[in-house]
């Protein structure tokens, strides 16, 4: 059974570790960077005469990649390495409690991310009358992939024994999932795979907000990936507590 209260009490007690923590700080700061610099010297945005903020939002799939194994890396192999989460399994938690505790400190920390990235858009207002619905879609979207994203962190965090495994671990399987349809894509496979490639991408789900479309479908696919790979982590946690 899940108990909102303590998951909150220890989702608050990670968000203060995260508070913390150099790796969250020097995440941030390589996010903020990695997606200012992709739109004005990648996508070119005032070469582009164009008011659309979709070559900032292209960067998030690519700098999620790395800055969300480093902000799950020491979720659980930390507490693995230092003992307590033989302690954790044996306090009146459920796996739930403790599974959404830290996913809740994580996609706040990944929240506050996305927060500091609005002062870039509003600066450019100026510049040309920019849709204010699509930048609201975008941004959903963005924190959608997030969840999702941060979910599947959390999963090889809980299977590795360390924070370096878990980072590479994480930042591969993202890797995969972010870019595998724009791999089928490069080469020439059947009609049946280059669809359950795009399928499976979290990047192909998130292209529709990047155009300010809100679709249910990619929704309900975010939703569920997260929730299923939320799930794959508590039974993880329950194998370790009957180990």
């Amino acid at each position: 059974m899940i108990f909102f209260p303590r998951a909150l009490a220890l989702a608050r007690k990670e968000l203060l570790s995260c508070a913390l923590s150099a790796a969250s700080w020097g995440a941030a700061v390589f996010f903020l960077l990695f997606t200012s610099i992709w739109f004005f010297y990648v996508e070119r945005f005032f070469a582009m005469d164009t008011a659309s903020l979709r070559g900032y939002f292209a960067a998030f799939p690519l700098a999620f990649i790395f800055v969300i194994p480093a902000v799950t890396m020491k979720s659980w192999a930390e507490e693995r390495k230092t003992g307590n989460i033989e302690l954790l399994l044996t306090m009146p938690f459920s796996e739930w409690d403790l599974v959404l505790g830290k996913f809740a400190a994580v996609l706040a920390s990944l929240a506050v991310m996305l927060v500091l990235t609005i002062p870039l858009p509003l600066s450019l207002l100026p510049f040309g009358d920019f849709d204010g619905g699509v930048i609201a879609a975008e941004y959903l979207g963005a924190l959608l992939l997030a969840a999702a994203a941060a979910a599947l962190g959390l999963l090889f965090s809980s299977l590795s024994k360390n924070q370096a495994g878990s980072f590479l671990g994480s930042a591969a399987a993202l890797m995969t999932i972010m870019l595998i349809n724009r791999l089928a894509a490069n080469f020439v496979l059947p009609g049946a795979i280059t669809a359950l490639a795009g399928f499976v991408s979290l990047s192909f789900h998130f292209e529709s907000f990047s155009r300010g479309v809100i679709d249910l479908r990619d929704i309900f696919f975010f939703v569920i990936v997260t929730f299923l790979f939320l799930y794959l982590d508590t039974r993880v946690l329950l194998y370790r507590r009957w180990k």
